[in-house]
C-alpha cells in the first residue's frame, strides 16, 4: 500500500517542515472525522451504550423491582419515572436500558462469529478456487434455499431461550453474506504481486491465507461488520417480538417492544420508549457504517 505524505510547509524563521507520513489507516481515519454525520451519529451511540451500561446503576432501581405506588404511571418528571411504569410498577426506563444492554451484546457477538466464521470460509473458498471453491459455495447457495426464521423457531423450541443460544442462531446464518464478500475480495488479492511472492518463496497455503489475505482485508470486514449489526439486533427483536428471544429476567428492546405492542392502546409509552432507542440505535450504526465505508473507499483518495 502506498503511504502519502503531506506538502511541507514553512516554519516561522523560513525552514520547512519535514512532509508528514500518513498511512492508509491515517488517511481513513481523516476521511471518517470530515464526515460529520458519521461522527455525530458514533457520539451519540456512544452515549446510548455508555448510557445503557453506567445508567442503572447511577438511578438506583432494580428492573424487576416494583413500585407499587407506581402503577401503569405515564412518563412524568414529578413521579420520578420519566419513561413511566408497565403494569408491575417496573421503571421503564431502566428498563430499557437494561435491555439496550443484552440487544447491543447480541448484535456484537452475533456480528463478531459470524465475521470470524464468513472471513475464513470465504477467504479459503478464495485463495483455493476450483473445486474447493465450487463445494465450500454450493453448501453456501443451499443454506441460503434453508427457511431461517424455521430453523430458529426450532433451534428455540428444542434448546430453550438461553442468551448463547440466541447468539448462536442468529450466528449460524448471519455469515453467508460475509462469506460471499470476503471470497470476492480474495479472488482479486491472490493474484497480487505480494502473494505470488509469497508462493515463490515456499510460504504455505494456509500461512498466505492468515498472514497476507486476511490482513488485507481488514477494511472491508470492518465495514460490513458495521452492516451486518443493525441486521443482527433487528433478528434478535423480531425473534423476541414473536417470542422466541431471552427469557425473563433478562430483557432486551425486542421483548420490551413485544409487550408494549400487547398493551398499545392502553399504555403507549411501553411501546415507544424501546422503539425509539432501538431505532435510533440503528440510524446511528447504519450511518457509521456508511461512513466507514466512505472513509476505506481509496477512489477518493
Amino acid at each position: 500500500m502506498a503511504i502519502t505524505t503531506s506538502p511541507a510547509r514553512d516554519n516561522d524563521d523560513g525552514s520547512l517542515h519535514a512532509p508528514i507520513a500518513r498511512s492508509p489507516l491515517g488517511q481513513a481515519l481523516a476521511r471518517f472525522v470530515r464526515n460529520r454525520a458519521a461522527l455525530a451519529s458514533l457520539t451519540i451511540l456512544t452515549l446510548i451504550v455508555l448510557a445503557c451500561y453506567a445508567g442503572p446503576p447511577l438511578i438506583g432501581r432494580d428492573p424487576a423491582a416494583s413500585d407499587w405506588a407506581a402503577i401503569a404511571v405515564a412518563p412524568t418528571l414529578a413521579s420520578g419515572h420519566w419513561f413511566g411504569t408497565d403494569e408491575l410498577g417496573r421503571d421503564l426506563l431502566v428498563r430499557t436500558l437494561v435491555g439496550g444492554r443484552v440487544s447491543l451484546e447480541i448484535g456484537l457477538l452475533g456480528t463478531l462469529v459470524a465475521g470470524v466464521i464468513g472471513v475464513g470460509y470465504g477467504a479459503c473458498a478464495g485463495y483455493f478456487g476450483g473445486r474447493v471453491d465450487a463445494v465450500m459455495m454450493r453448501l453456501v447457495d443451499m443454506m441460503y434455499a434453508i427457511p431461517y426464521m424455521l430453523i430458529a423457531i426450532l433451534m428455540m423450541t428444542l434448546f430453550g431461550r438461553a442468551f448463547y443460544l440466541v447468539v448462536l442462531t442468529i450466528s449460524a446464518f448471519s455469515w453467508l453474506d460475509m462469506a460471499r464478500v470476503v471470497r470476492g475480495q480474495t479472488l482479486s488479492l491472490r493474484t497480487r504481486e505480494f502473494v505470488d511472492a509469497a508462493r515463490a518463496i515456499g510460504v504455505a497455503p494456509w500461512s498466505i491465507v492468515v498472514r497476507h489475505i486476511v490482513p488485507n482485508l481488514v477494511g472491508v470486514v470492518a465495514v460490513y461488520l458495521t452492516v451486518m449489526v443493525p441486521g443482527v439486533v433487528l433478528t434478535e427483536s423480531v425473534l423476541s417480538f414473536l417470542g422466541l428471544g431471552v427469557q425473563e429476567p433478562m430483557t432486551s428492546w425486542g421483548v420490551l417492544i413485544e409487550d408494549g405492542a400487547q398493551k398499545l392502546e392502553a399504555m403507549p409509552w411501553l411501546l415507544l420508549a424501546p422503539a425509539s432507542m432501538l431505532c435510533l440505535s440503528l440510524y446511528c450504526i447504519n450511518f457509521v457504517g456508511d461512513g466507514l465505508r466512505d472513509a476505506f473507499d481509496t477512489k477518493d483518495s
